[in-house]
């Protein structure tokens, strides 16, 4: 977990600090980390909904279906959590290959059909859209922020993979899939504009692809799950190491690997409680705004704890520190403010879960 990691990276007067400030800071890096476990418990539970409701554009009749397959699949997720994740792993690499594959060849089928949209990797329109709509923007950031919700568990994944294996991938697989799968929805509802209700499931041209399409989502949806629960399982570790957590039985799964961990009573917490909240709360659009408000506010403290360590650890001159963490501060408080709107909305859940991590960690 990357801010658990820059607080063990801090200056001990942080650690066990004396002065208002220094309380403040530790009490600030705390509540994103607890925000972390949050999102930690919500995305299993968003992830792998999202997906089995594409089963309700195949067949309506269907739509009943998606929770209780969901309630089955994350049951079988957590239960198999033991084994590791590198044993695990070893299923999961191929089918994210395919999956990506999957989706940036289905976003190419229909951006060859409407090449145009292309315009829309240009900034300008978005700096149009922020200068005409104003404050309104806020809103629609709620949802833009879903698009980059992966960022914040790359840290967290650093410690299973290294940084050459995510680098490696990113550029050469995962970032052109995505956009072109991206610029593949523009031309499906550029197109067709009724297909705005369900852009991602409507690029398969057919009832056969689609269900392809959703059989593959699913598994892939438990993959990003995987990635955020070992996330959880290193943050606990952590917790554990710089005195924020009592001690907690931790398990390694790999010979090789220092990273690899398994966390019995983390695990069963983290299951029980994302089932519950799909039981809860019945679909994935109903899961977005408690999923994005726990993000936004764990990235904005992140940025700031990066400054403090950037300047007091590494030393980096005012002039290099402040322009970087001043320009990630501007876009995670922008995405902070427009989340923030939806805390009545299911917002509360990752403030509730945080609320109770936070005081064991206190």
């Amino acid at each position: 977990g990357g801010i658990l990691a820059l607080l063990s990276l801090m200056p001990e007067k942080y650690r066990k600090p004396k002065s208002g400030n220094e309380k403040a800071l530790l009490l600030l890096v705390l509540v994103g980390t607890a925000l972390l476990f949050g999102d930690g418990v919500l995305t299993p539970a968003i992830s792998v909904l999202s997906a089995t409701e594409g089963l309700a554009v195949l067949d309506s009749s269907l739509e009943g279906t998606a929770v209780p397959l969901t309630v089955v699949i994350l049951a079988i997720l957590f239960l198999v959590q033991y084994r590791g994740t590198h044993s695990i792993g070893k299923i999961f690499g191929p089918v994210t290959v395919v999956w990506f594959l999957l989706i940036g060849g289905l976003g190419l089928y229909r951006f060859i059909a409407e090449p145009s949209v292309i315009k829309a990797l240009s900034p300008v329109y978005a700096i149009e859209f922020i200068g005409g709509n104003g404050a309104k923007t806020l809103v629609v950031l709620a949802s833009v922020i879903l698009y980059v919700t992966g960022a914040e568990a790359l840290y967290a994944d650093m410690g299973h993979f290294g940084k050459n294996p995510i680098r490696l991938a990113w550029v050469f697989l995962v970032g052109p899939a995505l956009v072109i799968n991206y610029l593949g929805q523009a031309a499906l509802v550029t197109a067709n504009p009724e297909a705005a209700s369900s852009p991602f499931f409507g690029l398969a041209p057919n009832d056969g692809m689609v269900l392809v399409l959703v059989l593959v989502a699913t598994l892939a949806t438990v993959i990003a799950s995987q990635a955020l629960i070992t996330g959880v399982f290193s943050l606990s570790r952590q917790a554990v190491q710089l005195g924020l957590f009592p001690r907690l039985t931790i398990r390694h799964t790999s010979a090789d690997t220092e990273g690899q961990i398994y966390v019995p009573v983390v695990n069963w917490l983290v299951g029980a409680t994302s089932i519950a909240l799909v039981v809860g709360f019945q679909s994935s659009s109903a899961l977005a705004s408690a999923y994005v408000l726990a993000i936004a506010g764990t990235m904005a403290i992140t940025t700031v704890a990066f400054y403090v360590v950037a300047r007091q650890v590494w030393k980096w001159p005012l002039y290099k520190a402040a322009p970087l963490a001043g320009l990630f501060l501007i876009v995670d408080l922008a995405f902070l403010l427009g989340t923030a709107s939806h805390i009545f909305d299911g917002g509360w859940v990752p403030i509730v879960l945080g609320g109770i991590v936070l005081a064991l960690m206190l």
